[in-house]
């Protein structure tokens, strides 16, 4: 098989995983080349944003590692935010608000030496709610209710 119909075999592949007017964001713990090396010669190939290690970074925080090699939530959101059509008109307040952050991240280490405290401390909660804040109760029922004698 010559090295345009694999080509061809393998962009239909992804077109049929993917299809054709999605914008896939990656983010890939690898080198990018290996996914952009996947999606050649599917429709369209420019939609595919991919996130990777691309050697930057140095002996730094381990949020740091991620930001200097543009795989943060802050840079994965952004990503999606401008290249998803239905939000992209409306993302522009929020990716100024995630640059912020990008940039307060920057000064942060730089001065402490070490991930700010929200990043440093953060930790996954059953319902994505705020990590000491109390269980959201179900729709109608009051804080009250919690603490009766029956």
């Amino acid at each position: 098989m010559n090295r345009g119909a694999v080509d061809s075999v393998r962009g239909s592949v992804v077109d049929v995983w993917f299809g054709e007017r999605l914008p896939p964001i990656f983010s890939f713990h690898n080198n990018r080349w290996l996914i952009h090396t996947l999606v050649h010669g599917s429709a369209k190939e420019d939609r595919f944003h991919v996130h990777g290690y691309m050697d930057r970074g140095t002996t730094t925080t381990p949020f740091d590692m991620v930001v200097l090699n543009d795989m943060s939530s802050f840079h994965l959101a952004i990503d999606a935010l401008k290249n998803v059509p239905r939000l992209r008109s409306h993302a522009s307040d929020v990716i100024d608000m995630f640059n912020r952050k990008l940039n307060e991240h920057h000064d942060y280490i730089r001065q402490h030496l070490e991930d700010m405290p929200e990043i440093r401390n953060w930790s996954w909660t059953a319902d994505f709610c705020e990590p000491n804040a109390p269980q959201p109760l179900a729709k109608g029922h009051t804080r009250a209710d919690l603490y009766t004698n029956s």
